[in-house]
């Protein structure tokens, strides 16, 4: 379906491919790189990430940009598919010696065009808020490292904060801070707050305000990455011991979870409108999960290599309304109040988050393709669609199944436990998708998600549906013009029988009149009781690498964190048994499989970066080569100029 762009052999650099809304083009004079346009020699440095944050300048050019390269940071004012990269000025560049920046997030809120507040995360554990714009280092958090002394594996603005940031580090655990607040001079105590299955909160006992304010211990191994949902209501966590957790945030309750086939999690991101999130790891898959039903829906096989980074297309995801939503009034609204924390903190929510308010069982879905992409070590990069036939499986024709077993005769495992039923569902599947291609002619009408609408009253407007039992019946509501592409017969949804788990989106939590966040200030003046050191056994296991990390510098340090001990092993091999072939982890041949609509080799090193702009995509390998993708029709701005004479490698072929 894909035109192969730019070479004829099939480990030859692409430099265009084709979808069904046109032609994708990468501008070779749209490229950011370090100045000297050299390739980085990437062997044991961190992965290369990009930021972008928009300043509203006057001048229409408000984009920024920010790379880390090795030890280096730059920060240009980016021009996309408007005017070539002028790499000889960047707005700041940063070297640093002893350790590196690993990640990096911008204050979406506070920025303008004389001051950004950028937070960068270091190998060594550090995190210094700067503003590339004044050239101000204003503050540095974990300092001493007397909080965390492993490396920073994300960070993130707490959404619709000015002050709250959240930190996630190799060691498996994430800290949240205030700006306002000092690390103080001594290791902090912690008290614990509330305790799940495999996480625990842990609020930071002291006599005055400090940082952290809380601190997350969430699975085995390194926490890799986390993402908020589109209205900041909810934490999705990926994690190196495979799981996806999702959390609500102000509550810290579990909202569901998910186990990877094999290996740890990497990556993972929310759907615009919030109902489904997409994780990549080390099984070399995307596997897509519902947030309403708490399972999985699909899994995505076309990359040969882990999967590094995956992210949703919001403007190529297209919503087309069926009847009016007459299910927004009622218990929806009656939801757990609003908590608001920390100085200026207001929530937002998304006019997308309205869609998840759908029940399943409405008999006219909604029309819609949600557009998600994926980049590897394989330096590969995939597009792919979920379409209607996955997420409303019509039934399956009575000739590809022999037995029916209706799996609501047996309750279905609560949400986010590990309990497997002894049900097995026997079919025999007649596989006609030999050749398995989408053809999905949806209008692409541009869903942006920056709409958001403060809600002023209060409320905490669920992005979710009231507990239903009954969204099996999702089974019948596919409209029949639609074909079944890339999708294995559904066994696991018989006829109207299928209650997967529904959504029941920890209760507990919405009947409770506070947030852990208020419970955390309190705690500040509790001087006694329990002294939980964060230094405790299990973060003093030794570890041996991941054999497959010989070329890969920044995943070692990732897979060899406190996982691969002998004992823990044993249990994790234990534990992945006990999971295939449940609702957190289903076999192969139980959910759809989706193809690529494309998937191009596109780099020389591993990609590191996959952000979706509304006029082009950018992606980054670890060379330190920052590229612009062209969407359908927006290349023709820059089509007058002339390619550099001096193409740097990884871009042209």
């Amino acid at each position: 379906m894909a035109a192969e762009g730019g070479g004829k052999e099939m480990n030859e650099i692409k430099t265009q491919f084709t979808t069904r809304e046109g032609v994708y083009k990468l501008l070779t004079h749209s490229e950011y790189s370090r100045p000297n346009r050299v390739p980085f020699n990437s062997q044991g440095s961190n992965p290369v990430k990009v930021s972008f944050v928009n300043v509203n300048d006057q001048s229409g050019n408000g984009d920024r940009i920010c790379f880390n390269v090795g030890r280096e940071l730059y920060f240009y004012i980016y021009k996309g598919v408007r005017k070539a990269a002028d790499l000889s000025k960047p707005i700041d560049k940063r070297i640093y010696k002893g350790t590196q920046p690993t990640c990096h997030d911008f204050n979406p809120i506070t920025a303008t065009a004389e001051s950004v507040s950028l937070l960068v995360g270091f190998s060594a554990g550090q995190v210094q808020l700067i503003d590339p714009i004044k050239k101000e280092t204003s503050k540095l958090f974990n300092e001493e490292r007397l909080i965390d002394k492993s490396r920073v594996t994300c960070v993130r603005w707490v959404p619709g904060s000015e002050s709250l940031f959240l930190v996630a580090h190799s060691s498996g655990s994430m800290y949240l801070y205030n700006v306002e607040n000092t690390c103080g001079t001594t290791a902090p105590h912690y008290q614990l707050l509330k305790q799940g299955e495999n996480y625990a909160v842990h609020t930071c006992k002291s006599k005055s305000a400090r940082n952290p304010l809380l601190r997350w211990t969430v699975g085995e191994g390194a926490l890799n990455e986390f993402a908020f949902s589109p209205d900041g209501k909810f934490l999705a966590c990926a994690s190196q011991d495979g799981f996806l957790r999702v959390f609500g945030f102000d509550a810290a309750e579990l909202h569901g979870t998910m186990k990877s086939y094999f290996g740890g999690l990497l990556c993972v991101c929310w759907s615009p409108d919030g109902r489904y999130i997409v994780a990549g790891g080390e099984d070399d898959l995307v596997t897509v999960w519902s947030f309403s039903d708490c399972r999985v829906i699909a899994r995505g096989h076309g990359h040969k290599s882990w999967v590094s980074v995956v992210a949703f297309d919001h403007c190529t995801t297209s919503v087309e309304d069926g009847d009016p939503p007459a299910e927004f009034s009622g218990s929806d609204e009656e939801f757990h109040e609003q908590i608001h924390f920390g100085a200026g903190r207001d929530r937002a929510n998304s006019a997308h988050s309205r869609l998840s308010k759908r029940n399943s069982t409405d008999s006219r879905p909604v029309s819609v393709t949600y557009r998600f992409g994926s980049v590897g070590q394989d330096t590969q990069l995939c597009l792919w669609d979920l379409t209607e036939d996955i997420l409303f499986p019509h039934l399956p024709l009575s000739r590809t199944r022999t037995h029916t077993n209706v799996m609501s005769a047996t309750s279905p495992p609560a949400t986010g436990q590990t309990t497997a039923t002894n049900t097995t569902t026997t079919t025999t599947s007649t596989t006609t998708s030999s050749t398995t291609t989408t053809t999905t002619t949806t209008t692409s009408t541009t869903l942006a998600t920056t709409t958001t609408s403060t809600n002023p009253s209060g409320t905490n407007s669920k992005d979710s549906v009231s507990n239903s039992s009954t969204s099996g019946n999702q089974s019948n509501s596919l409209p029949s013009t639609l074909p079944r592409s890339n999708s294995l017969p559904h066994s696991s949804n018989p006829a109207g029988g299928s209650t997967p788990n529904s959504h029941t989106s920890s209760n507990s939590s919405n009947t409770k009149g506070n947030s852990i966040i208020d419970s955390a200030f309190i705690a500040t003046g509790v001087s006694k009781f329990a002294t939980l050191s964060l230094h405790d056994s299990r973060k003093e296991r030794h570890e041996k690498d991941h054999k497959r990390n010989h070329s890969m510098g920044h995943i070692s340090s990732k897979s060899s964190d406190k996982l691969n001990q002998l004992s823990s092993s044993r249990t994790a091999k234990a534990d992945a048994a006990k999971t295939l072939g449940t609702t957190l982890c289903p076999r192969m041949e139980d959910v759809p499989l989706l193809e690529p609509l494309v998937c191009k080799k596109i780099a020389h090193e591993r990609l590191t970066v996959l952000i979706f702009l509304e006029d082009c995509l950018v992606t980054a390998c670890q060379e330190g080569f920052v590229c612009t993708w062209a969407r359908p029709g927006k290349v023709g701005l820059l089509s007058s100029q002339n390619n550099p004479a001096n193409s740097p490698s990884g871009t042209v072929v």
